[in-house]
């Protein structure tokens, strides 16, 4: 029992560290001159916010269709 629990914890974990990892940016790039009024464009450069949106819809709706199914299986079975 113990063992299950320190595998599960110590494979979040490792899931984590890696998703942190590969999700990492350089930094941004030093200021030029200052009194160029210059710009720099921003950090990410616009990134897309919708797919992500389309992932967390996604999951949720998996994780209610999953809690529904085992709520007709469990009431099926009394």
């Amino acid at each position: 029992m113990k063992k299950k629990i320190f595998q599960l914890i110590l494979t979040a974990c490792l899931a984590l560290f890696i998703s942190g990892a590969i999700f990492a940016q350089n930094p941004p790039p030093p200021p030029g001159d200052p009194g160029g009024g210059g710009g720099n464009p921003p950090v990410g450069g616009g990134t897309p916010v919708g797919s992500g949106m389309v992932t967390l819809i996604a999951l949720a709706a998996f994780y209610g269709a999953g809690k529904t199914y085992q709520l007709t299986k469990y009431k099926k079975a009394r």
